[in-house]
């Protein structure tokens, strides 16, 4: 009967489905290209007068000689249940490819602190975002739940609607919704160590909330403090932990574990648009592959994996 009992245990096995963690593909470290694709154009604009080399070794030298830096990474990546090189990589390849690492983490609080006091607003054409995004057009938006899915539907009802369109006489920039609204200081730029742009800190509001419950809740009538938010190397590193949850559990969700590795994860915090990629991935079926920025977090795992 024991013997009976195994082989039915066994049938049944193969006869249901799949768990999700039994259905997942991972995706192994390491790097799918054998040579770096093409950095671009953008990037090798940002790093005139210098190196990628350089930049590279400029974040670097911040991370191994900032003990209380690495601590917060490791507390940061604790909290969102994630390997902690998936915070280094995003802030490599960042810190490479578009802006040089400030000297000292104390330049990063001191800009924080001065965004509270300003005078900023998310607007176009003279109207607030909030405003904007009460317009019947995104009515269909209402019945999400979370602040990843509702942002994300009004940056759809922006492409479907108005981007580069006139609407009831007023004529819009055919630009991403990001950009339009989101960027009062310089348009298309991020801030701060995680080089966070404020849209995506209203995204992953809830994502951070649901593990930080003192967390504040996020308003677009509130810029100056989403800006000290995304500044501040407290906050932001909960904040780019919780973007970098959300990719590897989208990615799970689609069939892929990507969490082994780092340079398919930092190209995801790179590129943006996680959802609506994972869901590409699992039409197209194949790896995960990394961009340009991801494979040089690949190529670079031991170095960086020791500074921790």
């Amino acid at each position: 009967m024991l013997r009976s009992f195994i082989l039915l245990v066994a049938i049944l096995s193969f006869a249901l489905p799949a768990t999700q963690a039994e259905a997942q593909t991972l995706v192994p470290p390491g790097n799918r290209f054998v040579e770096q694709p093409k950095v671009p154009a953008g990037s090798r604009s940002r790093s005139r007068g210098t190196t990628f080399e350089a930049k590279y070794a400029g974040i670097r030298n911040l991370l191994a000689k900032d003990r209380k830096l690495m601590r917060k990474i490791k507390k940061a990546a604790q909290i969102f249940d994630i390997d902690p090189i998936h915070i280094i990589g995003a802030l490599v390849g960042e810190h490479t490819y578009n802006v040089d690492a400030k000297d000292r983490l104390q330049s990063y609080y001191v800009k924080a602190a001065s965004y509270l006091g300003a005078s900023l607003s998310f607007e176009a054409n003279g109207v607030d975002v909030a405003d904007f995004v009460s317009r019947p057009a995104f009515v269909r938006c209402a019945t999400e739940h979370s602040s990843y899915a509702l942002w994300s539907c009004r940056e759809d009802v922006w492409d479907t609607v108005y981007r580069g369109k006139r609407v009831d006489g007023e004529s819009w920039p055919n630009d991403r919704f990001g950009r339009v609204f989101f960027q009062p200081l310089y348009a298309g730029q991020t801030f701060g160590l995680g080089q966070l742009n404020p849209l995506t800190a209203l995204k992953v509001n809830d994502i951070v909330r649901a593990r930080l419950p003192r967390e504040r809740k996020l308003s677009p009538k509130r810029a100056p403090r989403i800006y000290a938010t995304i500044m501040d190397p407290d906050s932001t590193l909960n904040y780019m932990a919780a973007v970098i949850r959300h990719s590897i559990d989208s990615y799970r969700a689609a069939g892929f574990d990507i969490s082994r590795n780092p340079g398919v994860v930092a190209t995801l915090y790179n590129l943006g648009n996680v959802t609506k990629r994972a869901q590409a991935a699992k039409r197209r079926g194949g790896m995960p592959r990394e961009n340009y920025y991801g494979w040089l977090v690949n190529d670079q795992e031991a170095d960086l994996r020791s500074l921790l």
